[in-house]
């Protein structure tokens, strides 16, 4: 769980190093600006834009229920950003497993990707997709609806 953290913590740690060294120089103004676009892309970089995480086991059982596509993602991944972005409110409607908080989801994404943990990798039906269009993952909800 703490990996998912490293870089927003490391983001922050960063902006506020700077932003004191603006202070320092008498550059207040400039540091108010710098501060919030580092935590801003802190933010951006953490677990907390992405839907709720569960468990792969349990991702797996209940898209065998209601026929949705898993998300196996990991935070700081731009990839896995750009879907989830452009996912817009639809994401919710997926299944996201963590692969930095679940062993059984980095494995399934290694088992999928000869060994690498390649994110995003999008499961529909059983069948693994690397890396999938966003375009493509939505049309997939669209027999959800």
């Amino acid at each position: 769980m703490m990996r998912a953290w490293i870089l927003p913590m490391l983001l922050v740690l960063c902006g506020s190093v700077v932003a004191t060294a603006l202070i320092v120089r008498g550059r207040a103004g400039e540091a108010a600006a710098v501060l919030p676009k580092f935590v801003l892309l802190a933010g951006v970089n953490s677990p907390l834009v992405f839907p709720r995480s569960i468990g792969a086991l349990e991702a797996q059982r209940r898209s065998a229920v209601d026929g949705r596509p898993v998300v196996f993602w990991r935070s700081g991944c731009k990839y896995c950003l750009r879907l989830r972005i452009r996912l817009g409110a639809s994401a919710g409607r997926l299944h996201w497993v963590d692969i930095w908080r679940d062993p059984d989801g980095a494995a399934v994404v290694r088992a999928a990707n000869d060994g690498n943990e390649t994110v995003p990798t999008v499961v529909v039906a059983g069948r693994p997709h690397v890396n999938p269009d966003p375009a493509w993952v939505r049309e997939q909800l669209s027999p959800l609806a």
